[in-house]
């Protein structure tokens, strides 16, 4: 896929901001990057040696600049706000982020166009995607956040490695919040595009409850060792990230696990987590629901409920 594409502005040049920058490059996604920062030389700083590279990939415009140059930016992703600490849940990030986004998306909402669809990789990005389309005027499915779309990479990669197949042959999803309480949809889970319960008997390893557990458990805590063996995650989340940017600049309509708003889908209201969506170039589009079992239905309702108290905590302070 060449550039040219569309122009992506990232707010946030820290190691998630400028990672995904850096990997719009390398896909060659786009063709404009325009970086963003309190710290106006360190956004210099990624958009010059990003720069730099780009004799060996395509010619992207990558620099520095301020909310105006946001302006006509298809794809505005905001990475801005503080990190995640070791022993730290996503969730006790809230009141400080919250902050940072009511500064924020107002000045996102003055310069960009109304086509412009906005992708909150902050975390905790469910509580702050609710608060982004407060703070915003956009429709639905134009302010999301990435979701759960990493946790269900990271699903897939434990199962693959668990099955000894390649991952890409791995499906399922993780739906709910991008944390503690992610729900691991075991019952849709496909291998070779056979149901796990038809693919176990002929992979002869297992999947007992007790390694599904465990592999539950991995995927809700994989950010939390990361972070306390280097202090930060920024990789994966990158590629996450960018392949949300490729389903809206190519108008792909690929179903993703992200974060919007929800309407009464599985009849839970007033808070944003993550569904599978179709996405495109206006966003998140449509919701599609997948069959679920009692237990998971159950686990959702319980994950809508804790993101619904920490939204209404973080939502009263921030106004």
């Amino acid at each position: 896929m060449g550039a040219g594409l569309g122009k992506v502005g990232i707010v946030g040049a820290g190691m998630v901001g400028a990672t995904t920058a850096f990997t719009l490059a390398l896909q060659q996604l786009c063709r404009e990057i325009v970086l963003l920062d309190v710290d106006r030389k360190r956004a210099l700083g990624h958009a010059l040696d990003i720069s730099h590279g780009l004799p060996f990939l395509a010619p992207v415009r990558v620099r520095e600049g301020d909310y105006q140059d946001l302006g006509g930016s298809d794809l505005v992703v905001v990475a801005a706000g503080v990190p995640q600490r070791p022993g730290e849940s996503r969730l006790d990030l809230a009141g400080r982020n919250a902050a940072v986004f009511a500064d924020i998306i107002p000045r996102l909402e003055a310069v960009l166009g109304p086509e412009a669809v906005v992708l909150v990789l902050t975390n905790p990005v469910d509580v702050l995607t609710w608060l982004a389309a407060k703070f915003g005027r956009r429709p639905r499915g134009r302010i999301l956040g990435s979701g759960t779309l990493l946790d269900t990479a990271r699903l897939r990669w434990l199962l693959g490695r668990h099955c000894g197949v390649d991952t890409r042959n791995v499906h399922g999803y993780v739906l709910g919040e991008h944390g503690d309480s992610a729900v691991v949809v075991w019952s849709g889970v496909q291998v070779g595009g056979m149901l796990l319960a038809d693919a176990c008997p002929r992979c002869g390893r297992g999947c007992p409850p007790e390694i599904r557990d465990e592999i539950t458990e991995e995927v809700r805590r994989a950010a939390g060792r990361i972070i306390e063996h280097k202090g930060a995650t920024y990789y994966a989340v990158a590629v996450a990230a960018c392949r949300i940017a490729q389903a809206v600049l190519g108008d792909q309509r690929s179903v993703l696990t992200v974060s919007c708003p929800l309407e009464g889908e599985y009849g839970i209201r007033g808070v944003s987590l993550s569904l599978p969506w179709v996405v495109g170039r206006e966003g998140a589009v449509r919701s599609i629901q997948p069959a679920l079992s009692p237990q998971e239905r159950e686990e959702l309702r319980r994950s809508a409920e804790i993101l619904r108290a920490a939204t209404e905590k973080v939502g009263a302070g921030a106004g």
